[in-house]
């Protein structure tokens, strides 16, 4: 029988249908085609209720969906709030077809490192980007976000830009001055967008940092299984701005969006949204306590740095001092169960949510500990990630690039031309080649070191990066 331990439903409308959906034993003549029956492929598909004749009728004509996100628009203080079962992916792209315009699309700021969902936005809304690369903490080799008068001169020398798109915090955990971003923006009247996938926690504890809408941002995206006790694949997207038509955001969404979203998901934005709503700052605060226990034992550790001032709840070690490799120690985690979001020779990147207690941040940290001492050699300096501070030259658009004619070529004869492909070290999943952009002898480098980093490079047609794929 499904539960709701917290007692959520009376605040969380999609919750109250997804349980009563799975109480009600009901005989459907509707997709999905496993019809609740779990003795064909198993558990597998437990849980699976779709928004249409599932949470709600076939004809929508209880509003479940549109009552949740409105109160999903109240707890951010937006005007505007969509669900989305497509991630971050699905509403940052329907974000840059709000942006766009008949005929080149018009230019956009985008800071170097936004994910690549909004990148392949571009190439929908017809978009070119003007990128603004973040500033480095040389200490760390970590972005420190980009810098508002970066955002400014870029937004003077391209008057007719349509927005700024910023991803803010970082993958790492930075976190950049919004607020500042904000007001070069607005100087400029256009919209500042932010994709706060990893910050859906942010703006609920006051030790956490403030999120995106309440530091001006016009539009921001929201990843809540990242972050929040939501199913993989859930976020928002919500805006409060004259600044935005949210007629075509609403319209960008609908475009980019399944028409068979999975209620389970939707219902679990909403449960988690009622959750944060109801117990978020005790659960935080919980957690915050917790993580500091973990960081004051990893900061006794000789040699480790321990990333500070940026989100509290994103453990990031750079482990150069320690002369331990990242990828061994990652190894030792994984023998015994525990899995890091990132790890690379000089950097782990753990992240730490409302669902972590004192125990699993025990478990983690003493693993970390014996792991660090069992590697030890002789301190190094940080490499850091080249592809931060690569300087892209963008000789087309990323959507002219994309649906031009290609080919492969052995990438040591690749300098010179024009990528028809993303190319991303992951992590951090930012861009090293984006379509429309000349391949470098500085873009070659970078990702030689990703690979001799141990760093799987994503998203290129050759995964060995024997080849790239570059415009005939």
């Amino acid at each position: 029988m499904p539960t709701d331990p917290r007692g959520l439903r009376a605040d969380a409308p999609l919750l109250d249908a997804w349980l009563r959906f799975q109480e009600s034993a009901p005989t459907p003549f509707t997709i999905p085609g496993h019809k609740q029956r779990h003795d064909l492929v198993g558990d597998v598909v437990a849980g699976d209720v779709p928004l249409y004749a599932g949470l709600d009728t076939m004809k929508l004509a209880h509003g479940v969906l549109a009552d949740a996100e409105s109160r999903a628009a109240r707890l951010w203080g937006a005007e505007f709030c969509r669900f989305s079962t497509g991630g971050s992916t699905h509403a940052n792209q329907a974000v840059a077809l709000a942006l766009g315009a008949p005929g080149d699309g018009g230019h956009v700021v985008v800071s170097r490192t936004l994910h690549r969902s909004m990148l392949l936005g571009l190439v929908l809304a017809g978009l070119t980007p003007v990128w603004v690369r973040p500033e480095v903490d040389e200490a760390t080799g970590l972005p420190l976000g980009v810098a508002p008068a970066a955002v400014s001169a870029a937004l003077m020398s391209h008057p007719q830009a349509r927005g700024v798109l910023v991803g803010e915090p970082s993958y790492v955990g930075t976190v950049g001055d919004v607020a500042g971003l904000a007001w070069a923006a607005h100087e400029h009247d256009v919209p500042l967008v932010v994709d706060a996938a990893w910050a859906a926690h942010f703006g609920f504890h006051p030790d956490l940092p403030r999120h995106a809408l309440q530091e001006g941002a016009d539009v921001m995206v929201l990843s809540a299984h990242k972050t929040l006790p939501a199913w993989s694949q859930a976020a928002l997207v919500l805006a409060r701005t004259a600044r935005v038509d949210l007629a075509r955001l609403d319209a960008g969404v609908e475009a980019t969006a399944t028409t068979s979203p999975a209620g389970a998901i939707l219902a679990s934005i909403d449960a988690s949204r009622a959750l944060l709503q109801r117990d978020g700052e005790a659960l935080l605060g919980a957690a915050l306590t917790a993580t500091r226990a973990a960081r004051d034992r990893l900061a006794g550790v000789d040699g480790v740095t321990m990333l500070e001032g940026g989100d509290p709840l994103k453990l990031t070690l750079v482990l150069a001092g320690t002369g331990a490799d990242g990828i061994a120690v990652e190894q030792d985690l994984l023998a015994a169960g525990i899995a890091v979001e990132a790890a690379e020779r000089d950097l782990l990147v753990a992240v730490v949510t409302l669902s972590d207690s004192e125990t699993s941040l025990a478990a983690l940290t003493d693993t970390l500990v014996a792991s660090i001492e069992r590697h030890r050699g002789e301190p190094r300096k940080v490499a850091g990630s080249g592809v931060y501070g690569l300087e892209p030259v963008v000789a087309m658009s990323p959507r002219e690039a994309y649906f031009a004619g290609a080919e492969s070529v052995p990438i040591d004869r690749a300098a010179g031309r024009i990528s028809a492909e993303l190319v991303a070290p992951y992590p951090p999943g930012i861009p090293v080649l984006a379509p429309g952009e000349e391949v470098t002898g500085a873009a070659l480098d970078v990702l030689d070191q990703a690979r001799a980093a141990g760093v799987r490079v994503a998203y290129a047609a050759d995964p060995t990066l024997r080849t790239l794929r570059v415009v005939r």
